[in-house]
């Protein structure tokens, strides 16, 4: 069992190019369903569809989320379709069951003036406030995910060109930025990053304070920090700033498959959320302003 399991997870790796946080959930996913089945004295490569539709019934009964027991039950099929593929199960069990699909809730965004009142606050006085500013500046202007953003290393950025390069999951993609980025960025990596980093070959373009690169849960902080500042009422995560920047090119003309392409998503769907919140602001707009409405 450990040794197929090892092998679905270097598919996903090296195969699939699954980002870190789909392997990880992926895999956490199986481990837990063997757990369950291991009480039970079954076998995971013997389970039948009845298995694993009771499985499911065991995470609604605990509480599970519609999006975590879909996730589970996604993950599941993944891994069986591998064992079929390497002819260690003849069929897949979870193929044909269905679960409650988990409801779509469109994603909070803040205003353009929220964004600027975000941006402003990082204060350029010492070596952490210009590195703040570089970083909220660039996830604005880009889009990345907090993940592409920690793993950029210093080579990843063109200051002339006035893009940066993201390499994520075997995928790569040229992503403008506007001025103000360019400037907080240059200001960052020519004056501080080289007082910052603790060993002159670290090639991370944002550092901690150890000079060390720049953790998921470091930067939430951060934002979370410069939330309570700029008193902004929403729930700001890093995520926060890719569904504004998607949104507001949306807003302003962009189309939707230029969109795509910045933010990586592969299937066109992913981004056609955006429209659907585009209309929803629209539409709160309409019904606030209209002397009518």
């Amino acid at each position: 069992m450990a040794e197929i399991m090892e092998q679905y997870e270097d598919f996903l790796v090296e195969t699939k190019h699954a980002s870190g946080n789909t392997v990880a959930s992926y895999m956490r996913d199986l481990h837990q369903f063997a757990a369950y089945l291991q009480e039970r004295k079954l076998p995971l490569m013997e389970v039948d569809s009845g298995a694993v539709t009771t499985y499911m019934t065991v995470l609604h009964d605990k509480g599970k989320s519609a999006a975590t027991i879909s996730r589970c039950l996604a993950s599941l099929k993944s891994f069986y379709n591998f064992a079929v593929s390497c002819g260690r199960k003849d069929q897949n069990p979870a193929l044909n069951i269905h679960v409650e699909k988990a409801e779509k809730k469109l994603p909070q965004i803040l205003t353009g003036k929220e964004v600027e009142l975000l941006l402003e606050q990082p204060k350029c006085t010492d070596l952490k406030g210009y590195r703040d500013k570089a970083m909220l500046e660039l996830l604005y202007a880009t889009g990345i995910r907090v993940s592409e953003l920690i793993n950029l290393n210093v080579s990843d950025v063109n200051l002339p060109g006035g893009f940066i390069k993201c390499d994520s999951g075997g995928k790569v993609r040229i992503i403008p930025l506007y001025p103000a980025a360019v400037k907080a960025l240059s200001d960052y990596i020519e004056d501080v990053r080289p007082k910052m980093v603790a060993d002159g070959r670290e090639t991370s373009l944002f550092v901690n304070v150890s000079g060390e690169r720049m953790s998921r849960q470091g930067f939430w902080k951060i934002i979370k920090r410069y939330q309570e500042m700029a008193q902004i009422d929403k729930d700001i995560t890093p995520h926060t700033l890719r569904h504004s920047f998607a949104a507001h090119l949306l807003e302003n003309g962009a189309d939707l498959r230029s969109i795509q392409e910045m933010l990586g998503h592969s299937d066109i769907s992913s981004t056609q959320i955006y429209a659907q919140l585009v209309k929803q602001n629209l539409k709160s707009v309409y019904h606030k302003y209209h002397p009518r409405a």
